[in-house]
């Protein structure tokens, strides 16, 4: 028997577990697939050396990259890695979840993005909005990015699509969201968030209210989660 796993902190609110035990069930696979809550990054290795494959999830997508043999092209173009093989080899497929699930909703206008957050996911999904001929900018606490303090209702009017990266409003704590002025939002906006528990976030409840389209990362996940079951039985 093959065993997998996902590894990050938290991990109780993660789908992929339910995700790859039923889809091992029902394909016949004989394999198993576990949560692994780590409280420091220095405890991977252990898991990596049992592992035949792993998913990275938040806060360890970048702090990964020094425990691995190898990295994909992709993945150290983007410089964060999600999904590692029996070799210790690193790879992204979170950009090709956010590209195919968000790429039905875009419109000729959508040509200036935020990206909330700073992360490993916000790497991925500036990435594939360069790909998709969008121009990103990331908004953080921090400086050189575009700061919170610093990102105006006019700012706002001018990137139609925003993109949650952080984990703000994620179960258990779904009254929290991004603060930003969501009266600036129009129906000409895009709000995507990278969450998928709960299925409609306070992020997401605030675009709806003001006639945006939206959509969570549920729809992501799974294409993700496809992705890196092709990288891992070869």
């Amino acid at each position: 028997m093959k065993h997998f796993g996902i590894i990050g902190n938290p991990v109780a609110h993660s789908f992929s577990e339910q995700y790859f035990t039923d889809k091992f069930a029902n394909e016949q696979i004989e394999a198993d697939y576990k949560r692994f809550e780590l409280n420091t990054i220095e405890l991977v290795k252990t898991y990596l050396n049992q592992l035949d494959g792993c998913n990275i999830t938040i806060p360890y997508k970048q702090a990964i990259l020094p425990y691995l043999n190898s990295i994909d092209d992709v993945a150290q173009q983007i410089g964060a890695v999600n999904v590692v093989d029996k070799h210790k080899k690193g790879y992204n497929t979170d950009w090709i979840g956010f590209t195919r699930s968000i790429q039905p909703l875009l419109q000729p206008t959508d040509l200036n993005a935020l990206i909330l957050g700073t992360g490993g996911v916000a790497k991925a999904v500036y990435y594939a909005l360069k790909r998709l001929g969008i121009q990103p900018t990331y908004v953080s606490r921090n400086t050189p990015n575009l700061t919170y303090a610093e990102l105006t209702a006019d700012i706002i009017r001018q990137h139609t699509i925003i993109v949650n990266c952080t984990p703000l409003g994620m179960w258990p704590n779904i009254q929290d969201c991004p603060d930003i002025d969501y009266s600036a939002i129009t129906t000409a906006h895009l709000l995507y968030d990278c969450i998928y528990n709960p299925q409609e976030t306070l992020f997401l409840q605030h675009g709806r209210e003001h006639g945006a389209r939206i959509k969570n990362g549920l729809e992501m996940l799974y294409i993700q989660a496809d992705e890196a079951w092709q990288i891992w039985k070869n």
